[in-house]
């Protein structure tokens, strides 16, 4: 037994060894170790044997028998809890312990140990730890503190920080923890009774230590904290005196315990009452006294012993968290639970303010239902309002359960989820929208006052509650996403009827030659029948689409839609009828114009009654008239006009916003009209009147429209893609004038004033005063900075630069410590403190260094006077200043080192020197020649003295009497020599020997600081114009700088400002890079980190240069130190797109906080602030109070769904957040917990959701355990997953952050400046969401990332710009904008989470809040990093993920309402941005289609060469500006432009040109074009389909070559079988098409088109590294040919196998109605063999229907024979030669007869190509219908013999383009060239690409 014993010890000992060089780094806590760290969860939680262990580990060194005691007792804790080792993981606990146990005993040397003596032993050890560590001390500062509530000057002599502190307070903890268990059995009478009365004082006295190691979160309220002074400041002392229970209230039953050492409060009361978790409770109290705490800080706060809210305060938060409950009970005409606010007190006020935020903590899914809460919130506060009438506290009668408590989780919430659950999960997860109830379904129900039905408690029959069955779907609430196109139409049916009637109106004008006349008028009327139609099919649609909701729908809401539609038709019908009376008036040529009269009567009539209603519910001005008037007759129309939803009521802004928008768009709209008239319909009139003129034309194939219907195919064709282009072109203009628009609103803002270094340099002395205006508080300007108040501009100047100081030398600290600069020039870049008295400001070196030096070169040349001489110098301001504060300092320096005779001396000088500047005689005075000599000695002299050695005393002074001597002897003028010479005091010291003989070696800092400053501005020689080096740190440094000339509010203390949070949701990304990941090596050898040395070779070296490394270590070396290769794993992750970078760039937030309230001095009593003259920033984040100003102030919580599961399999992932826990101790992590302890089958599973933080020891704490009614995931995974995390986060404001973004210190400062912004001026209504511009870090890796991240610049600033103001429709993109947080919980939440519909759910968030009235604004002040996308394949997912999601939300209420709602300028803004964009994307594509087919149809039908021969009309020139604009939209110019003028703002014009240029080199538009494939095909797929689903996209370095067989399972549907028929066509256009201008008007035609089908076939290749390298393309084939041949099966996965991948391509289509359409676009496929046949020369000019059927024989016999060939039966060995014999007679036979036919007919070679071009499309149409109707297809056994064509037909499109890449392959210089392309970004940097291409294993085998 002894030796597996053994074995388990080492193995402990192992694993712990490893976990601590794992955690081996910097973090504020202590980390766990032995056995500690490895206590099982399951005792962890219900015993206190972690912390036990940990005390035992930690008195080890102290007193190994009493940690021997503390072990003995954790075993014997954890086997009373577990006797028979039943929980995960407690056997081998208990086995490692019990090995541990022994190994203590063998160390007392097998001494009989007598355990009756332990409990002495213990007692006396735990009386001399007290006194050691003057535990009566901290006892008394405690009951001190918990009595008065501040802290004592005493504090400070304990010298305990925070963490050691803690330490102490935790082991005292653990022995009186096991002194209490061991007293039981010892002796009452001696050692027992004494622990006996110490536990009976230390449970009497409420100082027991338990304050600092109860977990809390930001505010210790269980129990007073020494460490965590946060509950001194005045406000939270305030709030939480607010909250107390009052007289007023009930009394509490006698049996109810309040939990920790507090008074009860009123949270207490809500507990009891309602039966509220404990977790809840104690969470929305912390809640609570931050609101009202930070609200009451925004106003006047006195710290006074008790001091007091102001009512003002609890008014203003009890109106904004109850303002949407109130609005709601005024929209269904319902009483508030309370009377009146002026009838309630401030307890009340209070109280339901507490209970609406514990409803809403506990909902859980039920957040995303925020009228559902109001309804909840409703009745509970009725009950509580009758319950606080009671003298004694009760449950209420809505939660009790059947044991007599209260739940409210479980009466209340688990109902409302279980429907919500069984609704999401119906079919299995898979029905359509329109087959189930989502959350926004669920919320609508309470926007009726039906909502009542459901009565209180609520009725579990209630239709609200009803859940779905397997036959019968429940109802919808008034809206259903059924799945069709139409949604486009009726959500913006006022776009496509303005449209429309353009286009008629321009069309008539155009036919009738522009003469606008009376007849004309007349036929422009047509527009009125045009009009009614068109909003009749409105209302058609809203018929059809709303089927599905009418059993549940409101009564009100049908009946409207049934008026309008029997409306609708009248008016059509009625309008209609008197037009065509109006014709038939006018073609009877008589006078009587009647109905032309009654026509206009009830056209004007109608217009003005719309344009009554427009006016009073979307006009600004007569919005509130229209609310005002109660006149039911009135409210009827107004109702019928526009429908009253809950949401979405009072869509308007003010006057002046209004106005800008509509001019915006009249400018637009008239831009289009003009193009439209001009240059696309008029060019287009004369050919179609000749078309239409033309005699019968000669047909070349069995024509069955046109040819007696006036040619109405080819007027179609002809007008066709006309119409497409005029449809989308609009979008053009919008972009043009958004780009332009932008960039004036961007200049004005002040945008890329300062955009390079250079600028940074010349504007530096500026900083300072801009700096301290607009980011330092008023509050930190009153720091003094001198004694005396001189207002000499010069003081000024320096105090600024005082000021300035700390905050920039805090962000040079920061871009030191992320290795984008070195030590050197982070010397040269820091900036003094001008806080000494030096009487002028001194800048940072990197302005001065080598001035000085320039200067005496002036000098020494100067032949002139003084003054020209200075005005030399001055012409270079730096110079100027150099020279002055060297003059300065020196004087200085030189006075505090000496002392009698020669300070005598050094006044003398300077008196003498200072007279003849005054003078202006410098150069008569001093012999300027000699100034290299005097330099040679003061740069001797600093050197000495900057070496700190005050040995170095007697060479110092040495070094001074040479200076003397030089400048005595050789600097000053022969007359002031003489005098100096004979001053006998001088001359008698230096006889004696006394002259300099000592010096006073400097101690005072500021001296310091002169000597080391002026030493550098001596011999930095070189020029530091490069400096930084960095492109990274340069970048920030401009942005930062010109950002202070930018508008932004002032600044507040850091104690008024608005608190915030900022919450990142987590799923399973990279939290750190592991070792091994970054050894780990790619197919070429390329490691991680290899691959970033090589892209980053600056930053590696000031890596290696920070952790004390020499340039040349290797990464072997590095990685031997467990310190030094946590340092490497951070350093790479901080390179990527991992959560340990956003964590990191998040935390500045709080490092900024600090910094700003230390600056401000706000003293209370707990850090002693010096009280020099130094504004010095050192010690800040040490600084107590700072750190709990800052937590006052700044939550930072990520939400890690699973880190609980990845705790319990001990995934990497779990180890690096620990990390990222102990590193960060202001961080929380948010996780479900699943409970499956008490899983026995039928016992569902227990979901928590928990938070934790990092504890003394580095192991989690769990700070709060919140039990959900399920699964939370019941929608998309990552709104559920901020969802259950969000009643963590804190304050006013929420950032929401992916995590893949980053943040930087310099923008962290101005997060208070951006605050201020909710209280801005921004329009009609405050700010809901701040939108924040955003850096993407990730475009230096390649072209393709640069295309990428230039696209997404473009959008997150100039885009957004315009979006924001003048259009007013920017809504929330993702990230990182900023909410009003309180605004958003109460509405909803942050995103919409239901399934599919929402899954692209950050933008419904701007959706909900405009909808709500919130207000939406952008600004570029402020920004925050983020990464995208690198690689091509990566991007394509992305864009079809965002294409996939604007596709759901075609069919979303949210885009209807607001397409409805908004005016109509305001809703054309917002459809050209959300799925407009992405419509007039598909537009662009199908243009092409259109035009090619169009001309497929002229060439076909042999028309266009017909008409051209009898009218000589060259039809092709009407389509010129048509084409022309179609190809500028497809190769992406359009979409550049506002690329292009951000790069003119942001970079200066040649830069933007140069930029663009090089873009266009590196094949921009191949990859836009690519693009926009991207886009249509997803979206398109979405809309037809569905299928929209999260695509991980990947975050990684992509620099690895991707297979070819990979692109093309990615590429082949959505790209390349697009471009091959689109090639086809083009093809067919060629051969059989006819142009006058021959060639070249061909080329000009498709040369588009062309350039489509090349970017859509290569571009994978293209951009594919190593693409081109023809090792890898033979690799490429034979992997290609391995996965086209492999068979699936059952479990393969398509990546393996071709027949997988192909089942997989099919899932999308899935309903009749998919089916339907599938076949409606399959038909165009047939086109091409009904033409090619006519044209064979076979057939002659034979048109009859017959040789089209004769064709489709010719074909089925080829797939006769086709089969024949690949029949290959498992049959005998005989039949297998009969087959073969017979294959071989058939393709012989085959043969003969194909040369039989060439020789004795007319079937020619060509023509043999041209049925092969004929063949080749039928047969993918019928392949497309068998797979569309497969089920049709497999009954009739020929199934197999479709996959076989298929494959068939995926092998031929293969070998189509693996044939050029492999022609190209050959030439090694093709590859050498798409590397440069690829990667110009980092060769013009100098990396070395080509080693990361070719790889480094010929380096590590050299």
């Amino acid at each position: 037994m002894a030796r597996p014993r053994d074995n388990w010890e080492k193995l402990v000992r192992a694993t712990l060894k490893r976990e601590q060089l794992r955690n081996a780094g910097q973090g504020h806590a202590r980390h766990p170790t032995g056995i500690a760290s490895a206590v099982p969860p399951s005792l962890a939680q219900a015993t206190n044997v972690d912390l036990i262990l940990q005390a035992a580990d930690d008195i080890q060194s102290e007193d190994p028998n009493v940690a021997r005691i503390l072990c003995e007792q954790a075993y014997s804790m954890a086997q009373n809890l577990d006797p028979n080792s039943d929980g995960r993981g407690v056997l081998q606990f208990k086995t490692g312990l019990m090995s541990i146990i022994k190994q203590k005993l063998a160390k007392e040397g097998g001494v009989q140990i007598d355990r009756n003596r332990d409990i002495e032993n213990l007692w006396e050890f735990y009386q001399r730890y007290k006194q050691q560590h003057r535990v009566d001390d901290i006892q008394r500062e405690e009951q001190r503190l918990q009595e008065s509530g501040t802290f004592s000057s005493t504090l400070g002599e304990l010298e305990l920080r925070s963490s050691e502190m803690k330490k102490i307070i935790s082991t005292l903890r653990a022995l009186v923890e096991v002194m209490e268990a061991l007293s039981k059995d010892a002796d009452p009478t001696s050692v027992g009774g004494l622990i006996t009365e110490e536990l009976r004082k230390l449970k009497k006295s409420s100082a027991t230590l338990s304050g600092e190691l109860t977990p809390y979160n930001i505010v210790p309220l269980e129990a007073p904290s020494l460490t965590n002074p946060i509950r001194i400041f005045p406000e939270v002392r305030g709030a939480i005196s607010s909250i107390r229970y009052t007289e007023q209230f009930p009394r509490l039953p006698p049996g109810f315990k309040v939990s920790g050492k507090r008074d009860a409060d009123m949270f207490d009361l809500l507990e009891l009452v309602f039966g509220f978790q404990k977790d809840n409770v104690r969470n929305q109290r912390e809640n609570v006294v931050l609101t009202i705490a930070n609200a009451q800080s925004r106003l006047d706060m006195p710290a006074e012993v008790d001091p007091k809210i102001d009512e003002k305060t609890i008014n203003e938060v009890f109106l904004k968290v109850l303002d949407n409950y109130i609005k709601w009970c005024r929209y269904l005409r319902i009483r508030l639970a309370w009377n009146s606010l002026e009838a309630i007190n401030r307890d009340r006020k209070l109280i339901l303010v507490s209970l609406y935020f514990l409803i809403w903590g506990e909902a859980a899914n039920v957040r995303f239902l925020p009228e559902c809460i109001c309804y909840i919130f409703h009745h509970m506060a009725k009950e509580l309002d009758a319950i606080l009438d009671h003298g004694e506290a009760e449950a209420a009668v809505s939660c009790l359960t059947d044991d007599g408590s209260a739940k409210f989780l479980e009466k209340i919430i688990c109902p409302i989820y279980e429907t919500l659950a069984d609704e999401a999960h119906y079919k299995n997860g898979k029905a359509a929208h329109s087959g189930w109830r989502n959350y926004d379904d669920f919320n609508e129900y309470f926007w009726s006052p039906a909502c009542f039905e459901l009565g209180w408690p609520m009725r579990t029959e209630s239709p609200f509650l009803c859940k779905p069955k397997k036959s019968k779907r429940t109802g919808k609430s008034s809206f259903v996403e059924h799945r069709t196109f139409l949604h486009l139409y009726r959500s913006f049916h006022r776009l496509w009827i303005f449209l429309a009637l353009m286009f008629q109106a321009l069309t008539i004008i155009a036919f009738n030659h522009g003469h606008i006349n009376l007849n004309t008028f007349k036929t422009v009327l047509s527009i009125g029948p045009s009009f009614v139609i068109m909003n009749f099919i409105k209302s058609c649609l809203d018929v059809l689409l709303t089927f599905g909701a009418y059993t549940t729908a409101r009564g009100m809401a049908v009946s409207r839609i049934v008026i309008r539609f029997f409306w609708g038709g009248l008016t059509s019908a009625f309008v209609t009828y008197v037009y065509l009376k109006v014709l038939q008036e006018r073609k009877s040529k008589n006078d009587d114009s009647f109905y032309f009269r009654i026509y206009l009567l009830v056209l004007g009539v109608y217009a003005a009654i719309r344009l009554f209603f427009a006016l009073l519910l979307k006009f600004p001005a007569c919005h509130k008239l229209s609310d005002i008037s109660d006149q039911s007759f009135f409210q009827f129309f107004k109702w019928i006009y526009q429908e009253r939803y809950y949401v979405g009521r009072g869509l308007y802004e003010k006057m002046g916003d209004y106005c800008r928008y509509v001019v915006y768009w009249l400018l637009v709209l008239a831009c289009k009209f003009t193009f439209a008239y001009f240059l696309q319909i008029k060019p287009l009139v004369k050919p179609t009147n000749i078309i239409v003129k033309l005699p019968s034309l000669t047909y070349s194939w069995h024509d069955l429209i046109s040819k007696n219907n006036n040619n109405a195919l080819t007027i179609v064709s002809l007008w066709a893609p006309v119409v497409a282009i005029y449809l989308m072109d609009l979008h053009i203009w919008y972009t043009v004038m958004s780009a332009i628009v932008g960039g004036v609103i961007g200049a004005r803002a002040r945008l890329g004033e300062i955009r390079s270094i250079e600028m940074v340099h010349k504007r530096f002395e500026s900083f300072p005063e801009a700096f301290v205006k607009n980011l330092v508080s008023p509050q930190a300007k009153r720091i003094p900075i001198n004694g005396q108040s001189s207002q000499d501009s010069q003081d000024v100047n320096k105090a600024y630069a005082a000021m300035f100081a700390p905050f920039w030398n805090e962000i040079i600290k920061s871009l030191r410590e992320e290795d984008f600069i070195s030590n050197r020039e982070m010397d040269l870049l820091s900036i003094p403190s001008n806080a000494g008295s030096l009487r002028l400001v001194q800048w940072p070196l990197f302005l001065l260094s080598s001035k000085i030096l320039l200067a005496v070169d002036l000098a020494l040349d100067c032949t002139d006077t003084q003054a020209d001489l200075w005005s030399r110098i001055c012409r270079d301001e730096y110079m100027a200043y150099a020279v002055q504060e060297c003059y300065r300092s020196i004087e200085k320096i030189l006075y505090s080192l000496v002392d009698n005779e020669g300070r005598l001396w050094v006044e003398r000088i300077f008196r003498e020197i200072n007279n003849s500047i005054s003078l202006g005689s410098l150069v008569v005075t001093l012999s300027l020649k000699k100034l290299p000599l005097v330099l040679s000695r003061l740069t001797a002299l600093t050197g000495l003295l900057a070496r700190n050695d005050p040995g170095l005393a007697e060479g110092a002074a040495k070094a001074v009497y040479e200076l003397y001597d030089v400048v005595t002897h050789d600097l000053v003028s022969s007359d002031l020599r003489e005098n100096l010479d004979t001053w006998n005091i001088l001359a008698r010291a230096r006889d004696e020997g006394r002259l300099f003989s000592r010096i006073q070696w400097p101690n005072d800092p500021e001296i310091k600081e002169l000597v080391k400053r002026l030493h550098l501005l001596l011999t930095v020689k070189d020029s530091a114009a490069n400096v930084p080096k960095n492109l990274e740190a340069r970048r920030r440094l401009e942005f930062f700088t010109n950002s202070l000339f930018m508008d932004m509010p002032s600044a507040k203390p850091v104690s008024e400002m608005l608190p915030f949070s900022v919450f990142t949701p987590y799923y399973s990304e990279t939290v750190l890079y592991s070792t091994s990941e970054l050894k780990k090596e790619n197919e070429d050898g390329i490691s991680t980190l290899f691959y970033l040395q090589k892209i980053f070779p600056d930053e590696w070296d000031n890596f290696l240069e920070r952790i004390g490394r020499d340039l040349s270590t290797e990464d072997a070396e590095i990685q031997e130190s467990s310190i030094d290769s946590l340092e490497l794993r951070f350093w790479v992750s901080y390179r990527g797109q991992t959560l340990a970078r956003t964590v990191r760039g998040m935390m500045y937030y709080r490092r900024a906080l600090m910094l700003q309230s230390y600056l401000e001095s706000r003293s209370l009593g707990v850090d002693n602030y010096s009280q020099n003259n130094f504004v010095t920033s050192q010690g800040f984040e040490s600084s107590r109070e700072s750190r709990a100003q800052a937590d006052l102030k700044f939550t930072y919580v990520v939400s890690c769904q699973i880190y609980g599961q990845q705790k319990q399999r001990k995934a990497p992932e779990a180890a690096d957040i620990a990390l990222l826990l102990q590193r960060n101790e202001g961080l929380r992590v948010a996780f479900i917990h699943v409970d499956e302890s008490t899983t026995d089958g039928s016992t569902p599973r227990v979901f928590y959701s928990k938070l934790v933080k990092a504890d003394i020891n580095g192991k989690d704490q769990e700070i709060y355990s919140i039990k959900l009614p399920g699964d939370p995931k019941l929608g998309e995974g990552k709104p559920e997953n901020q969802n259950h995390a969000i009643i963590f986060t804190r304050g006013d404001a929420l950032q929401t952050i992916d995590m893949n973004q980053d943040n930087y210190l310099e923008e962290a400062m101005k997060m208070r400046n951006l605050l201020e912004e909710f209280h801005a001026d921004h329009g009609l209504r405050p700010p809901s969401i701040l939108g924040v511009r955003e850096h993407v870090f990730t475009g230096s890796v390649s072209s393709l990332a640069w295309f990428m991240s230039n696209q997404e610049t473009s959008f997150v600033t100039l885009a957004q710009r315009v979006l924001a103001n003048p259009l007013k429709v920017r809504m929330h993109y993702g990230h990182p904008d900023v909410f009003d947080r309180i605004f958003h919980i109460t509405r909803g939440g942050i995103s919409k989470a239901s399934r599919v519909i929402n899954i692209s759910e950050d933008i419904y968030a701007g959706f909900n809040s405009t909808l709500r009235l919130g207000n939406i604004t952008h600004h570029e002040y402020i920004q925050v990093g983020k990464g995208r996308d690198v690689g091509l394949n990566q991007i394509a997912l992305f864009e079809g993920k965002v294409a996939g999601g604007n596709g759901e939300q075609v069919l979303s209420r949210d885009i209807y309402r607001l397409g409805q709602l908004f005016d109509f300028f305001r809703m054309l803004s917002f459809y050209f941005t959300t799925v407009g964009y992405y419509l007039c994307t598909m537009m662009t594509v199908l243009t092409v289609y259109i035009f090619l087919y169009g001309r497929a149809y002229l060439a076909f039908s042999g028309l266009d060469e017909a008409v051209s021969e009898k009218a000589k009309l060259m039809g092709n020139t009407a389509l010129d500006a048509a084409l022309n604009a179609q190809f500028l939209v497809q190769i992406g110019v359009f979409t550049a432009v506002p690329m292009i003028m951000g790069f003119i703002l942001e970079l200066g014009l040649l830069k933007a040109v140069f930029s663009f240029i090089t873009m266009q080199l590196q094949l921009c538009s191949v990859f836009f074009t690519f693009s926009l494939g991207t886009k249509t095909h997803y979206f398109g797929r979405t809309i037809l389909h569905g299928g929209a689903k999260y695509r991980a996209t990947g975050r990684g370095f992509v620099v690895r070559h991707i297979k070819f067989a990979e692109n093309y399972r990615l590429y082949s549907r959505s790209h390349f079988v697009k471009a091959l028929e689109v090639a086809l066509l083009l093809i067919v256009y060629i051969a059989y098409g006819y142009a006058e201008g021959g060639a070249v008007t061909y080329v000009l035609l498709t040369l588009s088109s062309w350039f489509l089908v090349i970017s859509w076939l290569f571009a994978p290749y293209i951009f594919n590294p190593s693409g081109f390298e023809w090792q890898k393309t033979v690799e490429d084939f034979d992997d290609w040919t391995s996965w086209l041949l492999y068979k699936g099966g059952v479990g393969v996965k398509g990546e393996n196998s071709w027949e997988s991948w192909w089942d997989e391509e099919q899932v999308h289509i899935q309903t009749l109605r998919g089916r339907i359409l599938e076949t409606i676009l399959s038909v165009r496929f047939f086109l091409f063999q009904y033409g090619v046949v006519y044209k064979l020369h076979l057939t002659g000019n034979d048109t009859s229907l017959a040789i089209y059927g004769f064709s489709w024989v010719v074909l089925v016999g080829i797939v006769l024979i086709f089969k024949i060939f690949t029949y290959s039966p498992k049959k005998s060995a005989d039949f297998q030669l009969v087959l073969r014999f017979s294959q071989g007679v058939v393709s012989i036979g085959l043969v003969a007869a194909v040369c039989l036919v060439v020789v004795f007919t007319q079937l020619t070679i060509p023509d043999l190509f041209a049925s092969i071009l004929a063949f080749i499309p039928t047969g993918w149409g019928i392949l497309s219908l068998a797979i569309t109707w497969k089920s049709i297809v497999r009954s009739l056994g020929l199934w197999d013999s479709v996959r076989e064509f298929a494959r068939m037909y995926d092998a031929g499109m293969g070998m189509i383009i693996f044939a050029p890449i492999a022609f190209l392959s050959w030439f090694p210089f093709i590859s050498t060239f798409q590397s440069r392309l690829l990667f110009n970004q980092a060769f013009s940097r100098g990396l070395e690409i080509s080693l990361i291409l070719s790889g480094n294993k010929a380096n590590v085998e050299a």
